[in-house]
């Protein structure tokens, strides 16, 4: 039976390889409409699409070797690929980004770039890859459509998604500049659905391998779900599926995710 909601997820995997047996229980046990992956590390063709497709989900992706790759799953589908790359910069050849219709949505998958050492050339990259992010997203924003942008942003937008800012200041996801950038991609009329759902304390999606900062609690948030303004009305719920993070040799991220209505809910009629 159909079920009311619609479940959509991101999850950067750290190596899809590696960390493909963790994906499949994930998947098993979540069952995720839409999912948005990042990170995949492996070439295109390396890509285990027969086992994504034995659990049930249709793959689009972009496979790069060693580092980036994205890719969006749909489950009891195949995503309808729109877009292979972010627009503006046609010698860009990293892969980070995808976009796709799946399920009755417009998904815009991402990876955005980390940026350090900042100040510096990698810092200078990033910058210019949200400027024009910012740029092709506007479009979205303000279309009839439901979208939903999700991936890894790389990008904490405030003191308030990071367990301690101190120690982080000069990393470049802090950076005013990268701040600025991820304020005005939401001035344009995107919702944050994690931080529409948990206001405080916002749940962490990233704790990194060192210093015992998952044991610690000590995370990041910087995994986001954008809804555009046709969508953001169909929100139900957001959380972050901390189990896999607790797994053995895990990513450093956890998947998180958001439910969605089937459809927007009805205005209700005014009295006369």
């Amino acid at each position: 039976m159909k079920r009311k909601t619609l479940k959509v997820a991101t999850f950067n995997l750290n190596g899809i390889r590696p960390r493909l047996p963790h994906l499949l229980h994930w998947l098993e046990r979540e069952a995720p409409d839409v999912v948005c992956l990042q990170e995949l590390k492996a070439e295109h063709a390396a890509f285990p699409r027969a086992e994504l497709e034995g659990a049930g989900y249709g793959a689009l992706w972009q496979g790069q070797r060693s580092w980036n790759g994205v890719a969006i799953l749909g489950r009891d589908v195949e995503p309808v690929e729109i877009r292979r790359a972010l627009p503006g910069d046609d010698s860009d050849t990293q892969g980070r980004y995808l976009e796709a219709a799946v399920h009755g949505l417009m998904v815009c998958c991402l990876y955005l770039p980390n940026g350090n050492p900042q100040p510096g050339p990698k810092f200078d990259y990033k910058l210019d890859w949200f400027d024009r992010l910012i740029r092709h997203a506007r479009a979205w924003a303000e279309s009839e459509h439901p979208v939903v942008l999700a991936g890894d942003f790389n990008v904490v937008p405030t003191d308030a998604d990071i367990y301690d800012p101190k120690s982080w200041r000069r990393d470049a996801l802090l950076q005013p500049e990268s701040r600025d950038r991820y304020q005005r991609l939401l001035d344009q009329g995107w919702t944050d659905a994690l931080l529409q759902r948990h206001p405080e304390p916002r749940p962490f999606t990233f704790w990194d391998y060192f210093r015992r900062h998952w044991e610690r609690d000590a995370g990041l948030r910087i995994d986001h779900l954008l809804l555009n303004a046709a969508l953001a009305p169909r929100l139900k719920d957001a959380s972050v599926d901390r189990w896999v993070r607790a797994l053995t040799k895990p990513s450093d991220h956890a998947p998180t995710w958001i439910e969605l209505g089937r459809s927007a809910p009805r205005r209700r009629r005014r009295e006369r």
